[in-house]
C-alpha cells in the first residue's frame, strides 16, 4: 500500500491548491492520490489555511482511507488502480458529484501526481460541465427506489469498464438486472453451468474489487448477471423469459436491451446493459430508458436521450 508523506514538497503543493481555491473562489479541492496518507496531519494543515470547502481525498480503496472521514475530510474510494491518471481523475469527480461531496457546475481544484509516484506535481483548475449532472445524485437517485445508490454505481462502473475494455482484445456485451432478485428470478432460467453458483457471499459481492474482475471475465458467457440490492451476484449465464409487449425503443437496440426494458416493465429492477457493436451503457428502469453512458477512450460522456419507435433487434 503506497503512502504519501507530507514532504516539504508536498505539503507546498497542497498550500499552493489551497489557496487557488481561495484566489478562484472556486468550490472544492480534490487531491488525487495512491495510496493513504497521515490523514489528520493534512486536516490540520487544512485547518491552517482556514480552508473551509470540501476537501475531497481520492484513492484505490476503502481500507487506505481509514481514518480520512474521521479528520474531517470528504473520503472516496475509486478501486481503479490500474486506470490511467486522466480516467481516474474523471472518476474521482465523478464520484464526487455522485456522493454530492461538489456540485454540478462547481468549479474544482485537482491536485494530483502526474510524473512522479508518491509526488504531488500537478494542480488543475476545472469547471464541472453537462457531463457531471448526469451522474449527479439527483439523476442516479431516480433509480434508487429498489436499489441502493452505493450498488448501482458499482454495477454502472463495472459495465463501463466492460465497454471500454471489452474482453481479450474483442468487444463483449452484457446485461445486469440489479434489485428486486426474488421476482425477476421468476423469468429467469440457466442459459449454461454458472460459474457463481455454490459460492459464499462474500465471494459473490460485486463491493470486492476482485469479484468484479471475475464477472468481467464471465462477461463473455452467454445469459444476464442477477444481482440483489446488496451487490451480490444471485446468478449468472441467465436467460430472461418475458413479454416485450408496449415496450420503446430506440432505434437498432438488441435482444439485451429489449430484455431489460421487459424486465424492468415486470418487476422493480433495474437493468444495465453494455451494447457489444459500441461499449454504450444503458440504464432501464420500469420498462423505459432512463440513462445512457457512451465510454470514451479519455472518460466517460453522458448523453440525452432520445427515443425512437421500435423496430427489428439486432443482436446487442
Amino acid at each position: 500500500m503506497a503512502t504519501l508523506r507530507l514532504t516539504k514538497h508536498n505539503t507546498a503543493m497542497l498550500a499552493s491548491a489551497m489557496t487557488l481555491v481561495k484566489e478562484l473562489s472556486a468550490d472544492a479541492i480534490v487531491v488525487l492520490l495512491e495510496g493513504s496518507s497521515d490523514w489528520q496531519r493534512l486536516s490540520e494543515l487544512a485547518a491552517k489555511f482556514d480552508f473551509d470547502k470540501p476537501f475531497v481525498v481520492a484513492v484505490n480503496t476503502e481500507e487506505e482511507l481509514e481514518g480520512a472521514a474521521e479528520a474531517g475530510l470528504k473520503p472516496l474510494a475509486l478501486n481503479k488502480e490500474k486506470a490511467p491518471l486522466l480516467e481516474r481523475l474523471q472518476h474521482a469527480l465523478l464520484e464526487a458529484a455522485a456522493d454530492e461531496f461538489i456540485k454540478p457546475n462547481d468549479e474544482v481544484v485537482a491536485l494530483y501526481g502526474g510524473f512522479t509516484s508518491g509526488r504531488l506535481d500537478s494542480i488543475s483548475h476545472l469547471k464541472l460541465d453537462e457531463r457531471m449532472r448526469r451522474l449527479s445524485t439527483r439523476d442516479l437517485q431516480s433509480l434508487e427506489s429498489s436499489v441502493p445508490l452505493k450498488t448501482l454505481k458499482v454495477v454502472v462502473d463495472l459495465a463501463v469498464q466492460i465497454g471500454v475494455e471489452g474482453r481479450e482484445g474483442k468487444p463483449v456485451g452484457a446485461l445486469f438486472v440489479v434489485g428486486d432478485t426474488r421476482n425477476v428470478l421468476k423469468h429467469a432460467n440457466d442459459s449454461g453451468v454458472d460459474p457463481f453458483r455454490g459460492y459464499n457471499r462474500k465471494a459473490r459481492n460485486l463491493l470486492d474489487g476482485r469479484v468484479q474482475e471475475d464477472a468481467k471475465e464471465l462477461s463473455q458467457l452467454d445469459g444476464a448477471f442477477l444481482i440483489n440490492a446488496d451487490g451480490v451476484i444471485e446468478r449468472s449465464r441467465q436467460m430472461l423469459e418475458v413479454l416485450h409487449e408496449d415496450l420503446n425503443m430506440s432505434k437498432g437496440l438488441g435482444s439485451r436491451h429489449w430484455a431489460a426494458a421487459a424486465i424492468t416493465r415486470r418487476t422493480k429492477a433495474v437493468g444495465i446493459v453494455v451494447s457489444q457493436s459500441t461499449g454504450t451503457v444503458r440504464l432501464y428502469q420500469n420498462g423505459f430508458l432512463k440513462m445512457q453512458i457512451e465510454p470514451m477512450d479519455k472518460g466517460i460522456k453522458w448523453q440525452e436521450i432520445s427515443f425512437k419507435p421500435p423496430s427489428a433487434s439486432g443482436e446487442d
